[in-house]
């Protein structure tokens, strides 16, 4: 069961819940494809060691993707009628938890590349406090607008 379904109050709703971006898995994609250029190049210049090298950029590709589908499932964003929800982490989990009426301002970060997938950095200001920026969130916008249209 998800932590933010047990440490929802009698009463609270979720209005938002979201997620880490996929791009997590772009480095592992791209080692993918440089394990398979390797393979390719190889292959046709006769290099005699050209498989181990691709098997160990595959291999490497592979564990990035493992580590970034592990962050993306532990990793938990909410926003309910009381509050903002984010959790973090397996063993050591990580949480915290702004109630809506101690928020002052969220801030969207977003590069081009952002943009076009539709995922950002967002930095939730408290009276008091500032939460660390959620990193790599998908649909920052939407989130936002959730978080300020209590």
């Amino acid at each position: 069961m998800s932590y933010i379904r047990n440490v929802l109050q009698p009463g609270e709703t979720i209005r938002y819940q979201g997620s880490v971006h996929w791009v997590l898995y772009l480095p592992a994609i791209g080692l993918a494809f440089v394990s398979v250029a390797i393979a390719a190049v190889s292959s046709i210049m006769s290099w005699p060691y050209g498989w181990i090298s691709a098997a160990a950029c595959l291999l490497l590709g592979l564990l990035l993707a493992v580590r970034a589908w592990f962050i993306r499932w532990m990793t938990e964003i909410a926003v309910t009628d009381r509050r903002v929800i984010y959790a973090r982490g397996f063993i050591q989990r990580h949480s915290v938890e702004v109630h809506m009426d101690k928020i002052e301002s969220v801030d969207v970060d977003q590069t081009v590349f952002g943009r076009l997938l539709d995922y950002g950095d967002v930095t939730i200001h408290g009276t008091g406090t500032t939460l660390e920026p959620l990193r790599a969130v998908d649909r920052p916008i939407e989130f936002r607008n959730q978080v300020t249209a209590s």
